[in-house]
C-alpha cells in the first residue's frame, strides 16, 4: 500500500490528544464507579469503536493507494505559426488601445492558455519575415511579440499571401514537425493588395495544415494617427481602415480552417484553443501506463458505519 501524504507531526499530536484526553476519561470514569462502588467496564466497548472509527478516518486523510488502474497515455505535439498584419492599418484605434497592441496581447494569453505548443511568430506587411522559428520557450516568444511594432514594416501594401506562404514553407522543412499537429493562424484585418495563388491553399490542404484567420477591427472602421495629422490618401482625404470580413472568411475556407474575429475582452483567445485544441493529427508519443489508485473512501465509509453505531449503540456505563 502506498500513502498520498506522510504521517505529519500534526497526525502525531491529534492521536496523542485523543488518547491522552480518553484516557483521562476512563480514569475519572473508574474513579467514579469505585465512589459509587459498582461497575464501568461499560466504557471500554466504547473507547475500541471510537478508536477504531478514528484510525479509519485518519488513515483515509493519508490516502491510501492500492491497486492498479492501467491505461494509454497519449502526446500529440501541436506546431502552430502566427502570421501578424503589421500593416500601417493595424494602428486603427476600433480595437482598444490598437488592432496590433490587441493582438499582441491576446497572442500572450493564448501562449498561457497553451503551454504545451511550439508556436512561430511571421509578421506580414509589404515584405514578410520570420520573427521567431517554432519554439517551445513561450516566455522568449512573448518577449518577441512586445517588441513589434507597424514602424518596422517596410512600406507599400500588405501581402498577406506571401507571408501565408512564408509560413507554409516553414512548417512543411522542419523535419521536427513531420509527426506534430501543424496549422497556421493569420492575425488581420483582411486589407491585402498582394496576390492570392490557389496553389497555396491546395498545399495547405494537401498537408492537413488548417488556417485559423482572426479577424481584427470593425466594419465601421477607423482612421489611422500619423503624428498630429491622420494617414491620408492622394487626394488629402483621411483615410479610413475597415475591417474585411468577407476576404478573411474566404481565406479560411480555402484553408480548411476557421474564422473568428477578436473583441474588446479577447475572449475569442479562449475559442481560437479550442479550435486549435481540437485538431487531429499524429500521435508523437504513446505509453502505458499503470498506477496505483487512491481508495480513501473505503477508510472513509467503514469509519462513517462506526460512527453510526457509536450514536446507535447505547451502553450503560454504571451497573447500579
Amino acid at each position: 500500500m502506498n500513502w498520498l501524504y506522510p504521517f505529519s507531526r500534526t497526525d502525531f499530536f491529534f492521536i496523542a490528544l485523543f488518547v491522552s484526553l480518553y484516557a483521562l476519561y476512563i480514569w475519572r470514569t473508574f474513579r467514579l464507579a469505585r465512589q459509587l462502588n459498582t461497575s464501568a467496564w461499560g466504557v471500554v466497548p466504547k473507547f475500541f469503536l471510537r478508536s477504531s472509527y478514528l484510525t479509519l478516518l485518519i488513515v483515509a486523510l493519508l490516502g491510501p493507494s492500492f491497486g492498479e488502474a492501467e491505461g494509454d497515455l497519449t502526446t500529440t505535439g501541436h506546431d502552430t505559426f502566427l502570421v501578424v498584419d503589421i500593416s500601417r492599418s493595424m494602428d486603427a484605434n476600433d480595437v482598444v488601445p490598437t488592432r496590433l497592441e490587441r493582438v499582441k496581447y491576446d497572442i500572450q494569453h493564448l501562449c498561457d492558455t497553451l503551454p504545451a505548443s511550439r508556436f512561430g511568430v511571421v509578421l506580414a506587411s509589404s515584405e514578410s519575415f520570420v520573427l521567431s522559428p517554432l519554439t517551445a520557450d513561450q516566455d522568449a516568444l512573448k518577449q518577441f511579440i512586445r517588441e513589434v511594432h507597424t514602424s518596422v514594416a517596410p512600406t507599400g501594401g500588405t501581402d498577406l499571401c506571401s507571408a501565408l506562404e512564408l509560413a507554409y514553407q516553414k512548417l512543411l522543412t522542419d523535419s521536427s514537425t513531420h509527426q506534430s499537429v501543424r496549422s497556421i493562424v493569420l492575425f488581420s484585418d483582411g486589407e491585402n493588395f498582394g496576390p492570392c495563388e490557389r496553389t497555396t491553399f491546395a498545399r495547405l490542404r494537401a498537408q492537413g495544415m488548417p488556417l485559423i484567420t482572426v479577424g481584427v477591427g470593425s466594419e465601421a472602421g477607423s482612421s489611422i494617427r500619423k503624428g498630429r495629422d491622420f494617414v491620408r490618401d492622394d487626394d488629402n482625404q483621411i483615410v479610413r481602415s475597415r475591417l474585411n470580413r468577407s476576404f478573411l472568411q474566404e481565406l479560411a475556407r480555402d484553408g480548411r480552417g476557421h474564422y473568428t474575429e477578436a473583441d474588446a475582452n479577447g475572449r475569442y483567445v479562449n475559442e481560437l484553443a479550442g479550435i486549435l485544441r481540437s485538431l487531429k493529427g499524429g500521435v508523437i508519443n504513446q505509453h502505458h501506463i499503470a498506477v496505483s489508485t487512491n481508495k480513501y473512501y473505503y477508510f472513509l465509509l467503514a469509519a462513517l458505519g462506526f460512527l453510526a453505531i457509536d450514536l446507535i449503540l447505547t451502553i450503560r456505563t454504571f451497573r447500579l
